[in-house]
């Protein structure tokens, strides 16, 4: 009944404030905040309960299964914190919008679906309440329905849908593979399995795939710099902060319970989380979109997070200080990238700008906007006394104790060693790039005396409280990192008992010289990526002045260049073909059958002409606007589906 609650609440409080906003203005803020304070206390309330279980009725042949692990009460307890600061937000942010009656409909939706993700005991009810996540979430993306949030809303559904089906079907093969997907039944069976290992490996790979889109794995992360821009910045923290770490879940999932201490599935993942992490990273450095930068930042926060877990299965049965690593470092990049987003939205909220060059000098003399951004920034950066620098030792020292075990049987390190110096290279990266907003925003002068005094004189647009309820989030980040033992290590060490693993068996001297010399190269290269390349390439002097432009070439997009032209053009291209051919040979047999049955009489069967024949009709029946899109169409497809959920979970509950 109470993990029940816990999902249900959020959702009924989000259909209770969009039927009250739209009856009375702004009666949804209130209800919304008061959903979320409850929501954020029921969470608290899991920590007793952790060991806890619920099986609910089956459902299309399987049953939703509920379980409290101790990283499920630490994501629901994080989550609920980032959606009631975010909320807390919202209502400065959107104080002059028409439609936060949706948005805090989908907004706690979405609360409450994500709930259903961290307390599931199955992949099977993993999957449903992450299709209910990234349906619900949709319109968050596109609240502001602009042609660029349109577009960027398109592209976010496009991944949800397509990943979602295919997961689906990887689920289908784990399962007739080792008949359950329960977590607590799933190690057993992998060790009864007998069958193919590349069985398992097809279905952990389609599996793995709507995961990896949900939290922007390399080559499946084009979504997240449209959407980051598009969302208003509150929901963009949720995007970047916690939605993301739905995905994460499900890999973690794959890792801990399928393929446990399996070297292949850890070196195909350390593979991707590599490139995920230098790929976020290097896109940060060009990108002089505020938000854009900071979505860029999740993509590489979340390639450290995928490194650390493929060191879990390759570490085997000492993958302790991964296992921490990697928890620590999700949950400290939550908190990153609430207190980043939220404070970004304050500058655009203000400014109705988010171009490094336009908002050059906005943060001179605002002294407390600076220690907000600057504090998690450096946490981000890793630099020691942060709770970055904490998580990030974690996941290097597992990187070298592989390194050492491999050298020690005399095998060949040099993969290991070039990831290890990629690990460093994208820390120098995330420094460079968080350099250069910080910079732009709080040390440099606008080239435009005027808009400089402009800026001077104009107040923020945030409430004292909002403000100092940032300022207290943000010195959290040298809280924790100079009190880890007290803090951090607990976390993790409550949260480790989803993984295959003892735990720390070594205590970690987070500030000896050899962990101290690993965040100095990322700084060092840090410093050296901001002067060579982002002073040089992008940092440009013009005849305008000082401008800030991006150096990647446009044509060079994943999406643009090959996703869209593949899904729009040439896939429809070739059903085409294929279609014409399939109706040609069977017009050709009815001539045929004309010419030898009817030879001496007109043809009597005339196959129709069907002009229209594969043409692509973008306004369906006639309907223009956003009412005939493709994508309203799901959208009301989600509300169903979610209703239908409710029904069931709220017969349950009173049966």
């Amino acid at each position: 009944m109470y993990l029940l609650t816990v999902i249900l609440l959020p959702m009924l409080g989000g259909l209770f404030a969009g039927i009250a906003g739209h009856r009375t203005a702004k009666t949804d803020v209130g209800l919304s905040l008061a959903a979320l304070g409850a929501e954020w206390a029921l969470c608290l309330g899991l920590l007793p309960k952790t060991g806890q279980a619920l099986a609910l009725p089956e459902l299309a042949g399987l049953g939703l299964s509920l379980q409290v692990s101790g990283l499920s009460v630490v994501l629901c307890i994080a989550a609920a914190t980032l959606w009631l600061v975010s909320g807390i937000a919202d209502r400065e942010y959107l104080s002059h919008d028409t439609k936060t009656a949706r948005y805090h409909l989908f907004l706690l939706l979405t609360e409450g679906a994500i709930m259903g993700v961290f307390l599931s005991g199955d992949f099977y009810t993993t999957l449903v309440f992450f299709e209910m996540m990234s349906l619900a979430s949709y319109p968050l993306v596109m609240h502001n329905e602009t042609p660029q949030a349109r577009e960027a809303a398109g592209s976010y559904l496009a991944y949800a849908v397509i990943g979602g089906m295919v997961t689906l079907m990887g689920l289908f093969l784990l399962y007739d593979a080792l008949g359950t997907l329960r977590f607590d039944e799933l190690g057993a069976a992998v060790l009864a399995y007998e069958g193919s290992r590349g069985r398992l490996y097809a279905g952990g790979i389609c599996a793995l795939t709507g995961f990896a889109a949900k939290c922007c794995m390399w080559p499946l992360h084009t979504w997240l710099p449209k959407a980051h821009p598009a969302a208003p910045a509150p929901a963009s923290a949720l995007l970047s902060g916690i939605i993301t770490k739905g995905g994460v879940f499900g890999i973690f999932a794959l890792a801990a319970k399928v393929f446990v201490h399996d070297a292949g599935a850890g070196n195909f993942l350390l593979l991707f989380g590599v490139v995920t992490m230098v790929w976020g990273g290097f896109m940060g450095l060009c990108h002089t979109n505020v938000k854009t930068v900071l979505a860029c930042s999740t993509m590489s926060q979340i390639g450290f997070i995928l490194t650390g877990t493929a060191m879990q299965c390759l570490l085997g049965e000492e993958n302790g200080i991964a296992v921490w690593g990697t928890l620590l470092h999700m949950v400290n990049h939550s908190w990153f990238k609430l207190v980043l987003f939220v404070s970004v939205g304050i500058i655009a909220h203000t400014t109705g700008k988010l171009e490094l060059t336009e908002l050059r000098g906005f943060g001179r003399g605002k002294r407390q906007l600076m220690v907000i951004f600057l504090l998690p920034a450096l946490g981000i950066m890793g630099v020691p006394l942060f709770n970055g620098y904490v998580s990030k030792t974690l996941i290097h020292e597992s990187i070298v104790e592989y390194i050492h075990l491999l050298s020690h049987a005399g095998a060949d390190i040099r993969l290991y060693k070039a990831a290890e110096w990629l690990f460093l290279l994208s820390g120098g990266m995330t420094v460079a790039y968080m350099l250069k907003l910080f910079v732009c925003l709080f040390v440099e002068r606008n080239g435009d005396d005027e808009v400089q005094e402009r800026y001077d004189k104009t107040a923020l647009q945030a409430s004292p409280f909002l403000m100092n309820l940032l300022t207290l989030c943000a010195l959290l980040c040298p809280l924790l990192g100079m009190t880890p033992h007290l803090t951090l290590e607990r976390i993790a060490a409550f949260a480790q008992g989803f993984f295959p693993t003892s735990g720390m068996e070594e205590h970690v001297a987070y500030f000896s010289a050899g962990n101290l010399k690993g965040g100095a190269i990322s700084l060092a290269m840090g410093a050296v990526l901001y002067l060579g390349f982002v002073r040089t390439l992008v940092r440009r002097y013009s005849l305008e002045g000082v401008r800030y432009t991006n150096p990647w070439p446009s044509v060079l997009s994943l999406e643009d260049s090959l996703y869209r032209p593949l899904l729009m053009v040439w896939l429809p291209f070739a059903g085409a073909v294929c279609a014409r051919l399939i109706a040609s040979v069977f017009e050709w047999l009815v001539l045929l059958a004309n010419k030898l049955l009817f030879f001496r009489f007109d043809p009597i069967v005339k196959p129709p002409e069907d002009h229209r024949f594969a043409n692509y009709d973008p306004h369906p029946q006639g309907r223009r606007g956003e009412l005939g899109t493709f994508g309203f169409g799901l959208t009301l497809f989600a509300l169903g589906y979610m209703a239908i959920m409710l029904f069931l979970l709220v017969c349950n509950v009173i049966l």
